[in-house]
């Protein structure tokens, strides 16, 4: 054979070898680890551990009241039922909820974030005469508390907040946990940053404002979802405090008629009232209150990990 038909002859054969090789170096790629394997299959199952039982609830609410009560908890709502929603949904008591939860929950945050932060960034700047009493201050109230009679005569009271929704926002204004995780967040901050920034003029204000916060978004995520599931499921400072129907949270008026349904169900049958869906109600009420709160974690799932484990670790 000449030379010319054996450069011919690589010509042709080497893109077929090479076609042959680059699927192994795919298939080696894509191998997965047993470790890995494991993992996901684990990670799988703890999934569907916790979204059965909250499907199981959505397929309760939708579910005739007759067969739950007979048959209990299924996966599939048969028949379908949506008399439970029904009801819930007649008048204004619901949106009244609705929009009581929302004031309290966006409001509550906003002064709850700004005054955590504050306190935390006083105290981690480790400044005379006021971290050390600040730091007492936050740290008293985790090991005693006034009792519940003190409580409710400081906001009756003292305070004057009888059936106003701030009778729910400023006991819960402040956590003394999230303060010192805040105050550890802040001590992390390099601070060649904050001396940068002095030597080009800025006083401490305008250093909190535009340097600390900005890079202090995982934090001040954290800080905002704990808050605002705190604010979103909170019912008995309502309890307390709240005496017109109009202004009860979503939470409260769920508990109240969670007890009504549950007394009406209690009498006899000729009293008439016994015929409400006493176990679809239950399901509904929870999707009812688990749902807004549930849309919060996706926004601030990208900050949590990195918040809680910046803001964890000992300064």
């Amino acid at each position: 054979m000449s030379a010319v038909g054996q450069e011919s002859a690589v010509t042709t054969v080497a893109p077929n070898a090479g076609a042959e090789r680059q699927p192994a170096r795919k298939a080696t790629g894509r191998r997965i680890e047993p470790f890995a394997a494991v993992s996901y299959v684990t990670v799988t199952l703890f999934g569907l551990f916790c979204l059965v039982p909250l499907w199981m609830i959505v397929a309760g609410s939708l579910t005739d009241e007759s067969v739950l009560g007979l048959n209990g908890y299924s996966l599939f709502p048969a028949p379908f039922s949506l008399r439970a929603y029904e009801l819930l949904f007649t008048g204004q008591s619901l949106l009244n909820g609705y929009v009581a939860s929302l004031f309290i929950t966006i409001v509550g945050t906003i002064l709850s974030i700004s005054c955590t932060a504050s306190i935390a960034w006083v105290i981690a700047r480790r400044l005379p005469f006021i971290s050390r009493p600040l730091t007492i201050f936050a740290y008293v109230p985790m090991l005693f508390n006034g009792g519940l009679v003190p409580f409710y005569l400081l906001v009756t009271q003292v305070l004057g907040l009888t059936n106003s929704w701030f009778a729910m926002i400023l006991p819960l204004m402040l956590a003394p946990f999230l303060i010192f995780v805040t105050v550890s967040f802040f001590r992390q901050m390099p601070e060649e940053i904050l001396d940068a920034a002095r030597i080009d003029g800025a006083g401490e204000l305008r250093i909190f404002f535009q340097i600390v916060l900005p890079l202090s978004k995982p934090i001040l995520a954290v800080l905002g979802l704990f808050y605002a599931v705190t604010y979103w499921n909170e019912w008995f400072t309502g309890l307390l405090f709240l005496s017109d129907p109009d202004k009860f949270p979503l939470q409260l008026i769920l508990q109240n008629l969670i007890s009504n349904v549950t007394n009406a169900a209690s009498l006899p049958s000729s009293a008439g009232a016994a015929m409400a869906p006493v176990y679809q109600l239950r399901f509904a009420m929870t999707v009812l209150t688990v749902g807004p709160i549930l849309l919060a974690y996706p926004f601030a799932q990208r900050f949590f990990v990195k918040g809680i484990t910046l803001g964890a670790t000992k300064g």
